[in-house]
């Protein structure tokens, strides 16, 4: 491991936020080790920083991430993928997208009461909403404040179709509560693995639970028939792009109901983090992984064109297409995610919903 690669986060720089002009330098005081690798660390922790959002439950408008809604109780993440889609996202908030994401997390204690109001609305459909749309609702605070779990409760109170999108084996925590939800078919898990490769993972995704506990999430939730997809996503050439086959076959054997991926695309300022981190933390492969990246997006880090950003295109993009195909073929024949059941949601059971 290169001396100057920062243990402990994804992002290995503060990123400037594009909204903003910078009028002065702006330095870091890193951490040395990460703490939840048993190391010390120093005095630069992660804050938790309380907003009131209005509203909890968003729209999605794009045809590429397969939710109508999403619902994020926090935003910023301490996981650290260093490849998050999401880390743009916080320049919104005014902070940047490399450490300023990880180290910066906005808490929505408000979260479940807002949900309520959304469900109790007579103008709402039963359309599924998902939780972690943006950023992962099991992150390690979830822990402390249990926002998540006090969703899943209303969620189960309304009988709501929900989804999950999580890499932490948190979740769990709630087994009570998504035993429940299975019974009326109103929850589907997607646990996120990325790896098989536990150095890998350490590298990508610094501060997820272990790819050991994430299989064992799978196994667990599978048993107590909850429905599970996993997402190999993204998948990085060259890094673990050979992990396809035996990824796929290991999630069917632990009972998966589908497993599903991406290309890696380095939008916005992801592309730049994304660079600086694969020269501290892969200084021999970096280039060849930059270039492989680039030349499944037209010669570009990223593709921003609905329906081809997420799976790429040209020689690379068509071989991991064709390798998860003929793995689904083999291991997930027969095998399919049924689509959750809508007609349990309390309003549809009440009669004075004619009136409306």
């Amino acid at each position: 491991m290169p001396k100057n690669h920062l243990k402990g986060r994804g992002a290995q720089q503060r990123i400037h936020n594009r909204f903003f002009e910078l009028r002065h330098e702006v330095r870091d005081d890193f951490l040395n080790f990460c703490h939840t690798e048993g190391e010390q660390a120093d005095k630069n922790k992660t804050r938790y920083i309380e907003v009131f959002p209005k509203t909890f439950v968003n729209k999605v408008d794009s045809s590429d991430v397969g939710m109508g809604y999403s619902a994020n109780p926090y935003q910023g993440c301490e996981h650290g993928c260093v490849y998050c889609y999401a880390r743009n996202t916080h320049e919104y908030w005014g902070y940047g997208a490399g450490l300023d994401f990880e180290r910066n997390i906005l808490v929505k204690k408000n979260a479940p009461e807002l949900l309520e109001q959304k469900l109790r609305s007579r103008s709402w459909k039963p359309n599924t909403i998902v939780f972690s749309g943006n950023t992962d609702c099991y992150q390690p605070i979830e822990r402390k404040l249990e926002i998540t779990r006090k969703c899943m409760e209303v969620m189960l109170k309304w009988k709501h179709p929900t989804g999950i999108i999580t890499k932490n084996a948190l979740i769990l925590r709630d087994l009570d509560i998504l035993q429940e939800m299975a019974k009326l078919n109103i929850i589907a898990v997607n646990i996120s693995i990325t790896s098989l490769s536990e150095e890998t993972r350490r590298l990508l995704e610094p501060r997820t639970a272990s790819i050991k506990k994430r299989l064992k999430v799978v196994e667990v939730l599978s048993r107590n028939d909850i429905p599970v997809r996993v997402m190999m996503a993204p998948i990085i050439p060259s890094l673990n792009s050979h992990e396809i086959i035996p990824m796929v076959k290991k999630v069917s054997e632990l009972g998966a109901k589908d497993i599903a991926y991406t290309i890696v695309r380095l939008n916005g300022q992801i592309g730049e983090i994304f660079k600086d981190w694969a020269h501290k933390a892969i200084p021999d492969k970096a280039e060849r992984i930059l270039n492989q990246i680039a030349e499944c997006h037209g010669g570009k880090l990223n593709d921003s064109r609905f329906g081809i950003r997420m799976r790429g295109q040209g020689i690379i993009a068509t071989q991991v297409k064709d390798t998860m195909e003929i793995a689904k073929k083999r291991f997930f024949k027969g095998i399919k995610m049924n689509p959750l059941d809508r007609s349990h949601y309390l309003h549809l059971k009440d009669p004075q919903t004619k009136l409306f």
